[in-house]
């Protein structure tokens, strides 16, 4: 594996993130650029952050989420995940690791806000800090927000702003772009939007399916998500 950086790596002695630019060539011979670079190291200290997830799928952000905190390269804990797929695997994942979960199946609710209100007197209930959606496909309201201001973190598979909403493969597959990736933000109202807290480019290949592509992003997800997360909450604890 090569790594460039623009400046040298952060160290265990910087007071603060090195914002310059991160890239990897993978063992696949594809380029991936990261920004900012991190050390995690520096975000260590002081008690684990407590968050809580939402998912809707296989969980595989959620599973590398909790890794990280295993690996201590994440200094949190997860409170609770929340599902509200019935079938969803990330329900799974969590039992695995011993993690609460709770079912709130969007079927049940009549509409948005009576759902994100359960979702909040939930997460209360956990006593979670800071909101992680690692693959929750529902659009979230204000009720959730001024709940939780500018502490939800969500991970979306673009370059935002580019190509939101659903399909944002396949959107980038057809707008025949040479890169895309994914990107880690706080959530506002507007759907994939928010301050960008971290993005990683992954290269569109000439043969790329939205198949071939979205397993590539996804790998970054998994490396991004960790670091972003790390970013945002102690920051946020070491200047609030």
């Amino acid at each position: 594996m090569l790594s460039v950086y623009s400046f040298p790596a952060p160290s265990p002695q910087s007071p603060a993130p090195n914002f310059e630019l991160f890239m990897t060539l993978r063992p696949d011979s594809t380029f991936s650029l990261v920004s900012p670079s991190i050390n995690t190291y520096q975000f260590s200290h002081g008690a684990p952050v407590k968050l809580g997830v939402m998912a809707s799928g296989s969980g595989s952000n959620f599973e590398a989420v909790a890794q990280a905190i295993e690996d201590q390269q994440l200094n949190a804990q997860i409170q609770v995940l929340i599902y509200n797929n019935p079938t969803a695997k990330a329900a799974t994942r969590a039992a695995n690791r011993g993690i609460k979960t709770v079912l709130l199946n969007h079927r049940e609710y009549k509409n948005r806000e009576i759902l994100d209100q359960k979702i909040v007197e939930t997460l209360r209930q956990y006593d979670v800090e800071w909101i992680i959606l690692a693959g929750w496909m529902r659009v979230v309201t204000s009720v959730l927000i001024d709940a939780f201001p500018r502490r939800i973190i969500n991970i979306h598979p673009s370059l935002l702003p580019s190509f939101k909403g659903i399909h944002a493969v396949e959107q980038a597959l057809e707008a025949q772009v040479k890169i895309t990736g994914c990107t880690v933000h706080l959530v506002s109202l507007e759907v994939d939007s928010g301050p960008i807290l971290m993005q990683a480019a992954v290269p569109i290949l000439p043969d790329d399916t939205a198949e071939t592509l979205h397993a590539r992003i996804q790998i970054q997800e998994h490396r991004i998500l960790p670091q972003a997360i790390a970013l945002a909450t102690q920051t946020n604890r070491t200047y609030a």
